[in-house]
């Protein structure tokens, strides 16, 4: 049997139609997720040292809940669709608020704000990831649910 590397730009009937490359891709996203992110959040939480300020407290156990349930979406990629989803609109949301009104003054450079602005320059791995005609039909459009109620 000879190996294609267009097979993996098909579309899959073992994940609803979505291509190979994507599952693949999400696959990497939540590796890196659960390990990376997951060692960094488990790290700071199980290390802290006396009170926490409440609202830092609530970034760090959202970042580790976040990281933990991507250990899930290793095995079950499409599933857990919708944390990758909510990283793509909280990083890009974050860019646009805070990081590109910065940047167009000239004063993100040096700033508090410089670093996440570089590490959230990186949603574009997630959005390349993301099979977007897939989502959409899930969870925007969903005509198996529009046929159910009709019925």
């Amino acid at each position: 049997m000879t190996f294609s590397p267009r097979y993996i730009f098909q579309p899959s009937a073992k994940y609803d139609g979505v291509r190979l490359i994507n599952i693949y891709l999400l696959r990497l996203l939540y590796i890196l997720m659960f390990f990376v992110l997951g060692k960094q959040t488990w790290t700071h939480i199980l290390t802290h040292q006396g009170p926490w300020e409440p609202m830092d407290a609530v970034a760090w156990c959202l970042w580790t809940a976040f990281a933990t349930l991507a250990g899930l979406g290793i095995i079950r990629p499409l599933k857990m669709l919708p944390i990758v989803l909510l990283e793509v609109f909280y990083k890009v949301m974050w860019l646009i608020v805070v990081a590109y009104p910065l940047w167009s003054k000239g004063t993100l450079a040096g700033s508090s704000a410089e670093g996440t602005t570089s590490a959230f320059l990186w949603v574009i791995l997630p959005i390349v990831a993301v099979p977007w005609g897939y989502a959409f039909l899930t969870y925007v459009y969903n005509p198996k649910k529009l046929l159910q109620a009709t019925t």
